[in-house]
């Protein structure tokens, strides 16, 4: 990926899409909220970040306009295949120092991956990083929703060995449904709410609220993480003496105002 005004290059190494149904849980907890982390507005067709090196091994996030060509791009890297991502100069909206993600990757034969200086993008501000893995916050709270997510079939499991927490065992639990509940009655921003297929005729919920993410699949119990529970995984099963049996009522309310992937 060439940078024409910059007179460098851009080796690519991986990219992400930031758009109201599908965005990463690190940079908030929902779309207009990570868009402003980034200084971007909130574009209803969402963006690309594109995440690479320059000829001098400086950490480079591109946002470009051009999400299909993004879509695509992750896509083919999902299914095994090379995709040569190089968007056109007209579709860059704005290149920010630094990765806002960890990457365990490098371009070969370029210096090690480093921040360039403070100021080098024009924007003043510092440079991106990745959250630190020590601290228990909102970010962290977000990327462990991110990650039950991911490791649905192990969570499920555990729920069905186990058992759960009754929703009203746990305050914070309690009131996170209930603030999820409102959502079906009076939209979020766009993004709090997001609905992806996760097969057999399920979708899976991705929630977000001040202090409290969950987790959940339309046929199964819901998960839920909350701020003042650093590391901690609430489970709500569905049904049953320990679940709660309004949760798939709920649920399903929450599909029906979810935004979906396009």
């Amino acid at each position: 990926m060439s940078d024409e005004e910059g007179g460098g290059s851009l080796y690519v190494l991986t990219a992400v899409l930031l758009t109201p149904a599908q965005f990463p849980g690190v940079l908030g907890d929902d779309f207009p909220q990570a868009c402003s982390l980034l200084g971007v507005p909130p574009s209803p067709g969402g963006y690309g970040l594109v995440l690479g090196q320059d000829e001098e091994g400086a950490r480079w996030t591109v946002v470009v306009d051009d999400v299909s060509l993004v879509a695509a791009a992750i896509a083919s890297w999902d299914c095994g295949m090379e995709y040569d991502l190089s968007p056109d100069e007209r579709t860059i909206v704005v290149s920010l120092a630094g990765w806002p993600l960890e990457l365990s990757v490098a371009a070969p034969g370029i210096p090690e991956p480093h921040d360039p200086e403070q100021g080098a993008d024009g924007t003043g501000r510092v440079p991106l990083a990745p959250p630190s893995a020590e601290a228990w916050g909102a970010v962290q709270r977000r990327m462990g929703a991110d990650q039950v997510a991911r490791e649905w079939s192990d969570w499920r499991e555990r729920v069905a060995t186990d058992g759960g927490a009754a929703a009203a065992a746990h305050p914070g639990l309690a009131r996170a449904l209930a603030q999820a509940l409102e959502y079906t009655r009076t939209p979020p921003p766009p993004g709090r709410v997001r609905s992806s297929f996760a097969g057999e005729g399920a979708r899976t919920l991705r929630v977000d609220g001040p202090g409290w993410s969950l987790v959940a699949r339309t046929d199964g119990p819901a998960f839920v993480l909350l701020d003042e529970e650093p590391g901690e995984v609430l489970s709500v099963p569905k049904g049953g003496e320990q679940g709660l049996p309004e949760l798939p009522g709920l649920l399903s309310a929450l599909d029906r105002v979810a935004v979906r992937p396009a």
